[in-house]
């Protein structure tokens, strides 16, 4: 029988002995390490990869972000499942764009818990109900104000809520006032304004511009 070695991370001692306990009912998954951070997960990893890492998303000097990108950077074969307290936006696509395989919720019953470790060792995913409708949401919802400006045009928006004209734009961004005007024609159609001042206070409101 192959045996899945998974490590555990988290900063909580107590979170790290109930898991431990509940993965030793199941005998093809062998608990090799235990980590209280994302430094000490990195610096374990050096002596052996584990095959799936349980990994907390909140915790002190190294996030379970960060520890995540970097273990899928030294140590590409292994799987990372966020296993976490938090469903909302942000945690669920930053840890899957840092290379989580899976997203799950802390109250997850053993058989389930397993059952993901057994799918993340097979380059499957599995997600919390809560992890996919954030997912869900985020696919659906209409494109954020401002989504379709271009570059230069983001670059005239900056101007105008510094309060430059048009030739005072021209001037900044080496191009004619004649340009920046048609710039700004469509920054106010884009935004579904024809006001300069309504346009500006939606940049800033929407914070559509950095």
């Amino acid at each position: 029988m192959t045996q899945i070695k998974v490590m555990i991370v988290d900063d909580h001692k107590m979170v790290r002995e109930g898991l431990l306990v509940l993965l030793e009912d199941f005998e093809d998954l062998l608990v090799i390490n235990q980590a209280s951070d994302g430094e000490q997960a990195l610096a374990m990893i050096e002596h052996e990869c584990p095959d799936v890492i349980l990994m907390d998303m909140i915790m002190p000097r190294m996030n379970g972000i960060e520890a995540t990108r970097l273990v899928r950077e030294k140590c590409p074969q292994t799987q990372v499942i966020a296993l976490t307290s938090f469903s909302d936006e942000d945690h669920v696509q930053q840890s899957l764009k840092a290379g989580a395989i899976g997203y799950l919720m802390k109250d997850i019953s053993g058989d389930d818990l397993a059952a993901a470790i057994r799918r993340a060792y097979n380059g499957e995913s599995t997600l919390s109900p809560e992890a996919a409708q954030v997912l869900i949401h985020a696919t659906t919802r209409p494109p954020s104000l401002g989504h379709d400006l271009t570059d230069r045009e983001r670059e005239v928006l900056v101007l105008m809520i510094e309060g430059l004209n048009n030739r005072e734009i021209g001037e900044e961004l080496v191009i004619s006032a004649s340009t920046v005007k048609n710039h700004v024609s469509s920054i106010l159609s884009k935004l579904g304004t024809n006001s300069r001042t309504q346009a500006v206070a939606l940049a800033v409101e929407h914070k559509i511009v950095d």
